[in-house]
């Protein structure tokens, strides 16, 4: 008889892409670890293609035009009960399709990097023993994830386990790993770049140069003067950062900072900038790019919105990060979070930021501080720890056959 291989689903949703990437990292620590059969299922977007449409339409132009708006909805739901009838409405979708999921296929264990929380209900409904594992993508808890029929939880901060244990949940079934992102980010000494060995670390010593010395791959269109303190500006998510060109002026009156700005996919702006600094060698500029850990290890702080997996891959690399005019929602609570933490610094003007960022570069003391901050935050190896823990308590009962 063919041993059993174990079949794990995971459900996400495309709001946004963080759910996504969180989803693809644990699929691949799965498949490394000998899961092959490993299903990524958007629940919204197969059973309701068109309400999936209508309601990610509705998110981004919230998100963008008027988040105020969905800050207030987010809050206003943020203690929600699994037994509330509002809860019960939004844990119904895709209940069809996914009981057909289950009765073919039986998933050895099913995960959520989403909170739609359409199994417990389901798994009673039909009789199957099927462990229920949610791994929250943010660094703030929403009451939508604390469902009391889930089995396990993987949140990414020691306070949060507290937070969801203080609601009600048996904290042997929280554990703080971190939040999933993909291999590569961290220190250089634990990234697979330049020397097996840990590299001594200077207080003084910019990012930079840091780079240079532990054997850092180059990046492409990136050239960097290891002796500048050097800003790494993503500027690409959702349209233009308010404000980007005046910052950028700003840092660039300090003589001894140079900046990185990526643009992601929004080629106007990468071509408007390209073209306001062609004759700055202090600043430059990217595209879309594959390259960002590197990036982040090449850089002494970063700039960007504070969405769950930016956030955590900036900590694994213990970046200071910067956040200009987070929007609310869990964003906004990201931000004050880790600024809580003295990991990150929020501003909501230009010469705030740019203010923020040249007083931290330019005292080491307090550089140094908040890297150590974020490092202590950083959980580079969360998708590995969840991958590992998930097989050990659920999956490895069942005899793998591995080829090859």
């Amino acid at each position: 008889m063919q041993p059993h291989e174990p079949n794990v689903l995971i459900l996400y949703a495309s709001y946004g892409d963080g759910h996504y990437q969180a989803t693809k990292a644990l699929e691949k620590s799965l498949n490394e670890r000998g899961i092959h059969q490993v299903k990524l299922l958007d629940l919204m977007a197969e059973a309701h293609p068109k309400l999936n449409d209508l309601t990610r339409f509705v998110y981004m132009q919230s998100y963008r035009t008027i988040p105020g708006l969905y800050g207030l909805v987010y809050n206003m739901t943020k203690d929600m009960k699994a037994d509330k009838p509002f809860a019960n409405i939004l844990h119904a979708f895709g209940t069809r399709r996914l009981e057909e999921y289950l009765k073919t296929e039986r998933p050895g264990v099913v995960i959520h990097t989403f909170p739609q929380m359409v199994m417990p209900k389901l798994r009673r409904k039909i009789g199957l023993d099927i462990p229920i594992v949610n791994v929250v993508t943010d660094f703030d808890l929403h009451g939508r994830w604390l469902h009391p029929d889930v089995d396990r939880f993987y949140v990414a901060t020691a306070d949060m386990r507290k937070q969801a244990a203080d609601s009600g949940i048996d904290p042997e079934r929280i554990a703080v790993s971190g939040i999933p992102i993909k291999q590569g980010f961290g220190p250089a000494d634990s990234c697979g770049t330049g020397s097996t060995k840990p590299q001594p670390h200077s207080h003084g010593e910019f990012a930079a140069a840091r780079a240079l010395r532990t054997g850092e791959p180059s990046v492409s269109g990136i050239k960097l003067n290891p002796s500048r303190k050097t800003v790494l500006l993503m500027a690409g998510a959702y349209g233009v950062m308010l404000g980007l060109r005046r910052v950028c002026d700003l840092l660039l009156e300090q003589n001894d900072i140079q900046i990185i700005v990526v643009c992601g996919r929004n080629e106007e702006m990468q071509s408007g900038l390209t073209q306001q600094y062609a004759d700055n060698e202090r600043i430059q500029i990217l595209g879309f790019t594959d390259r960002v850990a590197s990036l982040m290890r090449m850089s002494d702080c970063i700039v960007t919105k504070p969405g769950g997996i930016t956030l955590a891959e900036s900590l694994a690399c213990r970046l200071p990060i910067f956040l200009f005019r987070p929007v609310p929602g869990q964003e906004r609570n990201n931000a004050v979070y880790l600024e809580d933490k003295g990991a990150a610094f929020i501003s909501r003007s230009a010469d705030e930021l740019a203010a923020q960022i040249a007083g931290l570069l330019g005292d080491p003391g307090k550089l140094q501080a908040a890297r150590e901050r974020s490092a202590a935050l950083g959980h580079p190896k969360a998708s590995d720890e969840i991958a590992d823990d998930l097989i050990t308590r659920y999956l490895s009962a069942r005899p793998v056959n591995i080829s090859g």
